[in-house]
């Protein structure tokens, strides 16, 4: 199946085959056709599946055709919930939209000064990229008009529940035209979604594709035991060193551990920065740049501030700390891997952890399969029986893992 044969206008195929893209990905296959028909959609689909472009796609070719009323209020709304993807969706609608003239695109984030956001808005757009939060403040001062909205698109719409956004969200849709298109997007579909989008779409096609408990066959997992901080440090050191890791995002729970960690790794002579939160805008933004040029070959980072970054070059994800949720788990991996690539993700795991692996496996229905090093083996004697193939000298890396699952290696 082509771009072509899903009925996008012929500037928008040209520019996705220039940006190297040859045919739709599954979910783009379910989304396009049914946006462009008008309907509202509730999607789930995993990571780097490609669902950026299954909306913006229809969404470039809804402004090829022209508005009924006049006036310079957008006529589409991507509401995200961090900054990182607002700039991923932002880059997105430039590069598939650039063919068709004047298309503006605004971002609209916490963190960017207030005079530089209104002069934005000032010009017009026809496509913003929003937080909720910022988007409503802006809404409230006057100077975003949605009455000539047309499509809305919610995108992680569980992590801006996750978040804290629900209110903000009920306040923007309520300025909205009613006969607008909504289309959602999800991790999951049930729950506070399936309350959510009972309340804001009209009668919505459900589309689940590759949704977060299938497996990411194109991503090859393992774990490694770690018997404390020192132990973990040495595996990391080991993981790090291996050529083929081209870019890596190793995850940390908390701002702090990110920051201490990154210190560590540049004294061992690693190119790496940390990502967190707490960071000023342009120095979020000088982190990102510094890792889509390659001048940085690791990342610290925290779940949130991580979310939506989409780096070609990332060979490897690393849980330096297991996240608590396992759905996080299938988002961190997700950053590896992308556009079917093929990806490692890597979990150090440490004795206490053992709820947490059970609870990942079950959530994906995939086993986590052990793996060893020689010279770093963990000392705890229920951990430490790797299968032969498993086993290798510190000196060498290896991305098999022993096959067997964390339940096996009990």
């Amino acid at each position: 199946m082509s771009f072509e044969s899903l009925g996008l206008a012929a500037p928008i195929c040209q520019a996705v085959a220039a940006a190297g893209y040859t045919a739709p990905t599954p979910v783009q296959e379910r989304v396009i056709p049914e946006a462009l028909e008008g309907r509202d959609l509730m999607v789930s689909s995993q990571t780097g599946s490609g669902k950026t472009a299954a909306f913006m796609l229809p969404a470039l070719q809804l402004l090829t055709e022209p508005h009924a009323a006049n006036g310079r209020g957008p006529r589409v709304l991507v509401l995200v919930p961090t900054r990182e993807l607002s700039l991923q969706v932002t880059k997105a609608a430039e590069t598939y939209g650039r063919r068709l003239g004047r298309v503006r695109t605004v971002s609209i984030v916490g963190g960017m000064p207030y005079p530089v956001q209104n002069r934005l808005l000032q010009a017009g757009a026809e496509i913003i990229v929003a937080t909720p939060g910022r988007l409503l403040d802006q809404m409230q001062s006057g100077r975003v008009d949605l009455s000539r909205l047309q499509l809305l698109v919610l995108d992680e719409a569980d992590r801006m529940l996750d978040m804290g956004f629900k209110d903000d969200l009920e306040a923007i849709v309520a300025r909205m035209p009613a006969e607008r298109q909504t289309v959602l997007f999800s991790a999951t579909l049930d729950g506070n979604i399936a309350r959510l989008a009972g309340a804001l779409l009209r009668n919505p096609a459900r589309i689940e594709i590759d949704s977060s408990r299938t497996r990411h066959e194109n991503i090859a997992q393992r774990m490694h035991f770690a018997d404390d901080l020192g132990h973990k440090n040495r595996l990391l050191d080991h993981v790090l060193r291996d050529a083929e890791v081209n870019q890596a995002i190793v995850f940390t729970a908390t701002k702090r551990a990110a920051d201490e960690l990154a210190l560590d790794l540049h004294s061992k002579g690693y190119a790496v920065a940390a990502l967190h939160g707490d960071m000023n805008q342009g120095a979020r933004n000088r982190t990102l740049q510094a890792l889509h040029r390659g001048r940085l070959r690791v990342l610290v980072a925290t779940d949130v501030a991580a979310r939506g970054i989409d780096v070609h070059g990332i060979s490897h994800v690393i849980n330096y700390d297991l996240p608590r949720q396992a759905e996080d788990y299938v988002h961190r991996i997700g950053r590896t891997g992308r556009a079917g690539r093929s990806g490692i993700a890597i979990s150090l795991v440490n004795p206490r952890e053992h709820a947490q692996v059970r609870t990942i496996e079950r959530y994906t229905a995939q086993p986590i399969p052990v793996s060893v090093i020689e010279g770093l083996e963990p000392k705890v004697r229920a951990f430490a029986k790797p299968s032969g193939p498993s086993r290798r000298p510190a000196g060498r890396s290896s991305g098999k893992p022993s096959g067997r699952s964390f339940r096996s290696g009990r």
